[in-house]
Formats: structure tokens, sequence, C-alpha cells
């Protein structure tokens, strides 16, 4: 296996491309593979679970998200997910782990609620991400005006991958629930959170009120 690991990071250590690094370390990730070319290789390796434990032992970034994309999802226990997600140092691997590790995870609902609850931002992050899918896949069993009201009452002071994450699921609660639009409209009209946030054109604002219209507007055109 040893061997293996080996080939993998020399193979990682050959993509790497200095722009593309200067690139991402802008947004704080330590690597500078292209994300599509680091997908090939996964296609290449297909899924080894074994692999993807060693890979993610050496705490090399790329390595890292290679390892997520070979990885099988439901194999691991909830305390190695909970370990791997405090060991997750980039925004990207930290994104990816909940993206395609832990959403498709059986202990998925059990870590939503503990990360919610964590003193860390960066964990509770994780916790909300989790929040935001059930808002938009399994509202079922959540209490949507509450999440309103830790949102009105947390967001504006939240540090930034906190406040990223709440924002995304005042926005959804807004898109996907009309009954609670007025008031999730109401609540980012007031915070002002992300309201100056530069945006491309063509993409939509992250600002909740214009991103909330936006997305409803385009679900009624369809």
């Amino acid at each position: 296996m040893a061997e293996i690991v080996a080939e993998v990071m020399a193979e990682l250590a050959s993509l790497e491309d200095p722009k593309a690094r200067e690139v991402n370390e802008k947004h704080g990730d330590d690597h500078g593979v292209n994300l599509g070319k680091l997908r090939a290789l996964a296609k290449q390796l297909k899924t080894q679970p074994e692999l993807a434990r060693q890979l993610w032992e050496t705490d090399n970034t790329a390595a890292r998200l290679l390892a997520i994309l070979i990885c099988r999802p439901k194999a691991f226990e909830r305390d190695e997910l909970d370990v791997m997600l405090r060991q997750a140092r980039t925004p990207k691997v930290h994104d990816w782990l909940v993206n395609y590790v832990v959403k498709k995870n059986p202990h998925s609902e059990e870590l939503r609620l503990a990360w919610s609850a964590d003193p860390d931002a960066v964990v509770a992050s994780a916790g909300w991400a989790l929040t935001t899918e059930r808002v938009a896949k399994n509202p079922e069993g959540l209490d949507l005006a509450g999440l309103l009201d830790i949102i009105e009452a947390e967001m504006k002071d939240a540090p930034d991958r906190l406040q990223w994450a709440m924002n995304h699921c005042l926005a959804q609660i807004g898109i996907e629930h009309a009954e609670h639009r007025t008031r999730a409209i109401d609540v980012g009209e007031r915070l002002e959170v992300l309201k100056d946030y530069p945006t491309p054109p063509n993409c939509t604002s992250p600002f909740a009120p214009i991103w909330i219209t936006e997305m409803v507007r385009r679900q009624q055109d369809r």
C-alpha cells in the first residue's frame, strides 16, 4: 500500500500548477491541482477505501480531496467523520467532505445535530450545511421558525464560514417554503449580511432577499 500511496503522491505532484495554487491560496486552499485533472485521476483509481484512508493521513490537501473522491462514504463510522471534519484544515476539503461523504453517510443526521451545537464555528458551519440540505430535501420534523429565530439572533456576528452557512440556510428556507418566505426576506433585509458581496455578472447575489426572489422567479418561470 505504501508504494501505491507514493505513486499517487508523485502523480499529484506532477499535476501541480503554480498559477492554480496562487488562485486557490486566495481562498485558503493550499494546493495547485486542477480539479478536473484530480477528478480524472479519481476515475482512473476507482473506489479504494483503504487507499483513501492512507491518502487522508498524509495531511496533503490535494491527496485529501482525492481521498474524498475514491472513498466509500457509507463505510465511515460517526466518530471517524467527526475527527476528519476537525482535521479538514482547508475550505475545499471541509466542503467536499460534508457534501460528498457526510451527506451520504447513515450518521449524517446525528452529526448534523452535534455539529450545529459545536462551539467551533467551522464545525458548526458543517452542521448548518447539513441543515440546509434537509430544508431543501427532507424538511419533515425541522422547526423552520426556530431556525429563523437562531439565524436572526446569531448570523450578523457569526464568523465568516458560519455566517455563510447560516445565510445559505436562510435563503433555502425562503426559496423552498412559501409560508416562511416573507420572514426570511425580512430577516435578510434587516441583517444586511453579504448585501455588498461582489457578484460577477450572470451570477445570483448571495444576499438572501435577492437570492430568494431570483430563485422563486425561476421556479415560477419553469
